[in-house]
């Protein structure tokens, strides 16, 4: 979304092979009330509903109206633009914003906002703004996440002096809870609805249209006191994790969300078959382990944070079945620059020059990013060319591709659970195979047998 708006180009891209957080459910509308018997469509068709609305900032308004149509009551979430003094349209709050950075206005920008329509006789507006409050982060001024600009503000935006009384009330319990938890002032503007403008079709129910699309981790992981898991969209959060029972010197962390489809496919392509040398661990709660730090917050999931020393060294934010990308990422903190020439750049060590050459103990050379097994010891021999070689890989450890760079043509391995090259095969090989798989050692990690 231009570059006032660089997570939502990101986003776009990602629809495209590597998309964040697809978390987005169906619509309430067709699902009877417990109380009434009536779905959200039907509620807003009977013209005896009493129905109400207040107008929200809360960032994105993407995952704002999926977190708020949630909410037990809630009958319509439309996306929408609010209290700015200019044209209402996507183009010209992106403009506008772009002209505010530059010091060429001094008019006010919209902000992007999510119009709530509920029925009191379903819910209150306390819930409704409970579960507001939970969903993003109100303490972070003109930005939330990574989207960055006025237009980002949290904002309440009331029709009557009751609906700011509540406003002002809910917020005072929240900021409490805040407090208790080490969290710093809300910056919530709470101010009469001014101005509203309805989004483009386009922007309405998003996530319903593209469930692969962007969805937040949810706010700041506090919940709002007093209402048990009314407002919630499940049980409490857990608490952060505890950073001295972790590894401190070099640790993953992957941040995850309730109902988070690409969180779940992550960990049944990843996780479940981890043997990288990198400790890891999930966790529901979007803040660091207790005593860390993260150099900025979190806004999709999956994030897979790397921490070096108890800071945050690097992070990965979305995943959609490009492993290979993730391991290149993860395998960029873990090797040497020399061995980054290796395995991204397609280099050779030098003859002679690489680890593992005499290594003769039983064992596995196993991949350096994943810990997957290459090639085990017993087919390792010396070839005489001054790289280690063996006659035969492990089942499905390497894949082939025709390699025709300097002049000459040749078959490339590379790694298959991480895709980093390893080096070529020739069938000048000794038996059983007739085949040497010419391997950079410095790409190698040699794992002995227990007890050798």
């Amino acid at each position: 979304m231009l570059s006032t708006r660089l997570p939502h180009i990101l986003l776009m891209t990602l629809s495209l092979g590597f998309l964040l957080n697809a978390c987005a459910r169906e619509s309430n509308s067709g699902t009877p009330d417990a109380g009434t018997g009536k779905t959200a469509s039907q509620a807003m068709s009977d013209p005896n509903a009493q129905l109400d609305s207040i107008v929200l900032g809360m960032g994105c308004f993407w995952g704002a109206e999926k977190r708020m149509s949630e909410v037990p009551g809630v009958v319509d979430v439309e996306s929408g633009y609010a209290n700015g003094d200019i044209a209402g349209s996507y183009d010209a709050v992106l403009k506008h914003e772009r002209a505010l950075r530059l010091g060429r206005t001094g008019k006010r920008n919209h902000a992007e906002v999510v119009k709530v329509i509920y029925d009191p006789a379903r819910t209150t507006l306390e819930t409704v703004l409970a579960r507001f409050w939970e969903s993003h982060d109100p303490t972070q001024g003109d930005r939330q996440g990574n989207d960055v600009g006025s237009n980002y503000r949290s904002a309440v935006y009331t029709h009557s002096q009751a609906q700011a009384d509540v406003a002002k009330k809910t917020r005072a319990a929240y900021q409490a809870a805040l407090d208790k938890a080490g969290r710093g002032p809300i910056t919530t503007e709470i101010a009469p609805l001014k101005a509203y403008y309805s989004a483009e079709d386009y922007h309405q129910d998003y996530l319903v249209k593209n469930p692969k699309g962007y969805c937040g981790l949810g706010g700041t992981g506090v919940k709002y006191p007093g209402l048990g898991n009314a407002a919630s969209s499940g049980a409490k959060a857990p608490p952060p994790l505890d950073g001295k029972a972790l590894a401190r010197e070099r640790q993953l962390v992957v941040f995850e969300a309730e109902d988070c489809a690409f969180c779940k496919q992550f960990k049944a392509e990843v996780l479940d078959h981890w043997k990288s040398p990198v400790p890891v661990v999930r966790t529901l709660n979007p803040n660091p382990p207790a005593g860390w730090t993260l150099e900025k917050g979190l806004f999709a999931t999956p994030t897979i944070v790397l921490f070096e020393n108890g800071r945050e060294a690097s992070r990965y934010t979305g995943y959609n079945g490009d492993q290979s990308r993730f391991w290149k990422w993860l395998g960029f903190r873990l090797l040497s620059p020399e061995q980054r020439k290796i395995a991204f750049e397609q280099g050779t060590e030098r003859p002679f020059t690489g680890s593992h050459l005499d290594e003769k103990r039983p064992g596995w050379f196993v991949d350096p990013i994943t810990g997957a097994h290459l090639f085990r010891s017993d087919t390792k021999f010396d070839s005489g060319t001054g790289w280690p070689s063996f006659f035969t890989p492990a089942e499905g450890a390497i894949t082939l591709r025709e390699d025709v760079s300097h002049g000459m043509k040749r078959v490339e391995v590379r790694s298959a659970s991480s895709g980093i090259h390893l080096g070529h095969v020739f069938d000048d090989g000794p038996p059983p195979t007739g085949k040497r798989y010419c391997i950079n050692g410095n790409v190698l990690k040699f794992v002995p047998d227990a007890g050798k």
